[in-house]
C-alpha cells in the first residue's frame, strides 16, 4: 500500500469536481471551501485510518470519532442556533461524497446524528438533543428491518404493547449499524394492529431507546453480523424482549428536515419514507465517492505498471476505459447534487432520489469493478484501495433500498398499475 503522503492535494490526478451554481442565494464560493475542507479531511485524517483497520475489520476509533466532531460534520443538517452547520440536503452530501472517497463507513457515522432522534414534544429535551447532536455527542442507530421485512417495511413484526407509562417491546431486529456503540436506537415498531380498511403501514410508532454507548440496556441483545465490507462499525442482529421504553419516547417526529409530520402513529411509517428520500441522496453521493476514488487509483496505477516498454496508460484500450468510468461518475454526481438541491427546496421528489439512488449506485459497482480488472492481479489483492472500493460499493446496491425497490418505486410514479394487478 503506498503511503498516503502520495496523494497530496495539488496532484493532478485527484478529481476535485466543481460545483454548480443552482440558484441564488446559494454561494458557491462557501461550498467549494466546504468541499475542499472535507477532501483534505478525507485525505489527511480518514484514509490512513481506513488503510490501516479495515482489511483486519476493525472498528473506527474514538479519536476519529472525535474528530469529525470537530469538524461540525455530526450537525452539518442541525440549526445555526443549536450549535450546528445549518447548511442543506446539498452539502451534506457534498461533504459525503469526499469522506467515502477515504472509507464509506466515515460518510456513513455522520448520518446518524444530524439531529435524528431528537423529535420529542418535549421542547427543552428536544433542544438539549440538538445541540448535543451537533456536538456528536448524541450518535445513534436506526433499527428498521427485520429477517422478514425488510424490502416491505409495512411487514414489520415488532410490537410495543402500552403498559402505563412505558412501552414494552418484542421482536427481532436486523442490520442495525452501530447498535450498541449507539447513544440511541431509532426503532420502527407496531404500537396497533391496522384497523378495517387501512394500509399494512398504520399503526407504526417509532420509539427512541435511549441507552448507554457500548452495552445494551436489560430487555435487548444483540449478536454482531459479520460482513464482507462496509467495515468501521458493527452490524447488529437485535433481539428484544420485554424492552421498557418511556411512553414519551414515541416521537412526533425523526427530528431531521423533511421527516415530519402529526399523528405519532399513523405518520410514523410517512416519516420514515421522507426520511429515505434524504438517506437515498446520501447514498448515491458516497457511491460516487467510491467511484471517484477508484478512478483516481486507477489514474496513478495506469502510469506506475509497465508492460512492454510502455505504462499501461499508453494503451487506448485502457484509456477508453478509465474516460468512460469518469464520465459516468461525473454524470452520477451532477443528479445527486440536484436531487440534493430539489429537497432543499422542499420539493417532492421520492422518484428522483430512487433515480439518483439506482443510478450512482449501479455505476460504482461497474466503475469499481474496472477498477480492479484495470488493476489486474494486483487489484485483487488487499495490498491496493480498489478492493476496497469494490466492496463497499457493492453494498450501495441494496441498502437504503435495493436497486430493484428503487425500479418498482420509479415505474410505480410513471407508470399505473391496471385493476387487475
Amino acid at each position: 500500500m503506498r503511503d498516503t503522503k502520495e496523494w497530496p492535494m495539488s496532484s493532478p490526478t485527484v478529481i476535485a469536481p466543481p460545483v454548480p451554481v443552482l440558484a441564488p442565494p446559494y454561494d458557491t464560493g462557501a461550498r467549494l471551501a466546504v468541499q475542499a475542507e472535507a477532501r483534505r479531511f478525507s485525505d489527511e485524517e480518514v484514509r490512513p485510518v481506513a488503510d490501516e483497520l479495515d482489511k483486519h475489520k476493525g472498528e473506527m476509533p474514538r479519536s476519529l470519532i472525535e474528530r469529525l466532531s470537530k469538524q461540525g460534520y455530526f450537525g452539518i443538517l442541525v440549526p445555526t442556533e443549536y450549535g450546528g452547520m445549518g447548511l442543506g440536503v446539498f452539502e451534506y452530501c457534498l461533504i459525503a461524497e469526499e469522506l467515502a472517497r477515504g472509507w464509506m463507513s466515515v460518510a456513513s457515522i455522520i448520518a446518524r446524528a444530524q439531529g435524528m432522534g431528537t423529535g420529542f414534544d418535549d421542547e427543552a429535551k428536544r433542544r438539549r438533543l440538538l445541540e448535543k447532536s451537533a456536538r456528536g455527542q448524541w450518535i445513534g442507530a436506526v433499527a428498521l428491518s427485520e429477517p422478514g421485512a425488510g424490502s416491505d417495511l409495512a411487514g414489520v413484526s415488532t410490537r410495543a404493547v402500552r403498559d402505563g407509562d412505558h412501552f414494552v417491546v418484542t421482536g427481532t431486529k436486523r442490520w442495525c449499524g452501530n447498535a450498541k456503540a449507539a447513544d440511541f436506537i431509532q426503532l420502527l415498531c407496531r404500537v396497533r394492529d391496522p384497523e378495517p380498511g387501512e394500509r399494512r403501514s398504520a399503526g407504526m410508532g417509532t420509539l427512541v431507546v435511549e441507552k448507554e454507548p457500548g452495552a445494551f440496556p436489560e430487555g435487548l441483545t444483540g449478536n454482531p453480523i459479520d460482513k464482507i465490507g462496509y467495515h468501521g462499525f458493527l452490524t447488529w442482529n437485535l433481539e428484544f424482549d420485554g424492552l421498557r421504553v418511556p411512553a414519551a419516547n414515541l416521537v412526533t417526529d425523526l427530528g431531521r428536515p423533511g421527516a415530519g409530520g402529526k399523528g405519532k402513529e399513523t405518520n410514523a411509517f410517512r416519516a420514515i419514507e421522507q426520511d429515505l428520500n434524504v438517506a437515498r441522496v446520501h447514498t448515491a453521493a458516497r457511491a460516487v465517492g467510491l467511484a471517484r476514488a477508484a478512478v483516481e487509483e486507477c489514474l496513478l496505477y495506469l502510469q506506475e505498471r509497465h508492460q512492454f516498454d510502455h505504462p499501461i496508460g499508453d494503451f487506448q484500450a485502457l484509456r477508453f476505459m478509465v474516460a468512460e468510468m469518469a464520465a459516468r461518475v461525473d454524470q452520477a454526481r451532477a443528479f445527486y447534487q440536484q436531487v440534493a438541491h430539489l429537497i432543499d427546496l422542499g420539493r417532492p421528489c421520492e422518484r428522483e432520489a430512487a433515480m439518483a439512488k439506482l443510478l450512482a449506485t449501479e455505476m460504482a459497482v461497474e466503475v469499481t469493478g474496472q477498477a480492479m480488472q484495470l488493476h489486474g492481479g494486483n487489484g485483487y489483492t488487499t495490498e491496493r484501495r480498489v478492493e476496497r472500493y469494490w466492496r463497499d460499493a457493492r453494498l450501495t446496491t441494496v441498502f437504503e433500498g435495493t436497486s430493484q425497490i428503487q425500479q418498482k418505486i420509479i415505474s410505480d410514479r410513471l407508470l399505473p398499475r391496471s385493476p387487475l394487478c
